[in-house]
């Protein structure tokens, strides 16, 4: 299998060298790091091209680094259920970078960008409706983000007085931070059933 995705990796330098920044095969995987205003047409090429054939788009998904100067790292996954290949395709995108869409290419890469528009704060240039999918139209933040607190930013609740949901910012009292990593069986008073014939035995 290795040999034949690094025949598929040359393959695809020699015919896309502007696009491709570098290949590697890994965990039965071919990943294949691009330029960013390659993309929409990198993709066109790995559907149509006769020895790549990857017809089939499985996901696309982000990886932040906040320490690094191209902060995000955009994720393709594809299937060549012809060539029975998978192919990973990176992008390195910057916080004030516009990715291209591609749903002109695969159309279900629609919910797949409203994904990490939503969950990451890229934003999809040429995106049909670019909003949020899982989180709330008011919601503050990206929540994959590293920098995105483990509280968030509110917390929601019904209010039975005013009968609606309201949204509060969070705040969490000092006892929940204070744990003791003690396990809830350690330290019982109360016996459980069963342990009285213990005694009895002996």
């Amino acid at each position: 299998m290795s040999v034949a995705l690094k025949e598929l990796a040359a393959h695809i330098e020699m015919k896309r060298p502007e696009a491709v920044l570098s290949t590697q095969v890994a965990f039965g995987e071919l990943t294949v790091e691009v330029t960013l205003a390659s993309i929409p047409s990198f993709i066109e090429f790995l559907r149509s091209d006769s020895a790549c054939q990857f017809s089939t788009l499985v996901d696309v998904t982000a990886v932040d680094h906040p320490e690094r100067p191209a902060r995000f790292d955009v994720v393709y996954h594809f299937l060549s259920m012809y060539q029975n290949h998978r192919i990973r395709v990176k992008v390195a995108v910057r916080e004030d970078e516009m990715v291209p869409s591609i749903t002109g290419v695969h159309p279900s890469a629609g919910w797949f960008e409203r994904e990490v528009f939503d969950m990451f704060g890229i934003l999809f240039s040429g995106h049909p409706d670019l909003r949020r999918l899982l989180t709330d139209y008011g919601f503050r933040g990206h929540p994959l983000r590293k920098d995105f607190p483990t509280t968030g930013y509110t917390e929601v609740r019904y209010d039975e007085a005013e009968k609606r949901v309201v949204y509060e910012p969070v705040s969490l009292v000092q006892e929940y931070r204070q744990f003791d990593f003690m396990s809830p069986w350690e330290g019982a008073e109360y016996i459980l059933p069963g342990d009285e014939k213990e005694g009895a035995a002996k």
